[in-house]
């Protein structure tokens, strides 16, 4: 995997379970571990990088295929004006094999809620 920027971080989860603060996790017995998550552009990228995460173990079990673990990555920039640059993740999955890991990724990058939200543009707003 490639190296993170400022902003980078990293979710993994059983086999590929690394360090980092544990979250729970409807998926996994032992939760994700996320590091680091020390400002808010990193948890925002936090929210891709779990997302992507739990889509993996959700999709792997409707389709069938065996995970036993997940470690993505997701980093991105942002401008002079703190706006996002855009982001970007690297997922690698143990298990199962690459075709299956290609139609399993295919399917998350597809449905997954969070990059999905993002790709759309998502307003926000003081209440």
């Amino acid at each position: 995997m490639a190296d993170l920027s400022v902003f980078g971080v990293t979710a993994t989860a059983g086999s590929l379970r690394g360090p980092g603060v544990t979250l729970a996790h409807a998926w996994t017995p032992e939760g994700i571990a996320a590091d680091p998550v020390t400002n808010g552009a990193q948890v925002l990228h936090l929210a891709v990088a779990v997302c992507v995460l739990n889509d993996v173990y959700r999709e792997a079990r409707a389709l069938g295929i065996e995970v036993r673990g997940v470690r993505v990555e997701a980093d991105g920039g942002f401008d002079e004006a703190w706006r996002s640059t855009g982001v970007t993740y690297r997922v690698e999955v143990d298990g199962p094999s690459a075709e299956a890991a290609g139609r399993l990724l295919a399917r998350v990058d597809e449905v997954a809620e969070v990059p999905r939200a993002l790709r759309a543009g998502v307003p926000v707003a003081r209440a």
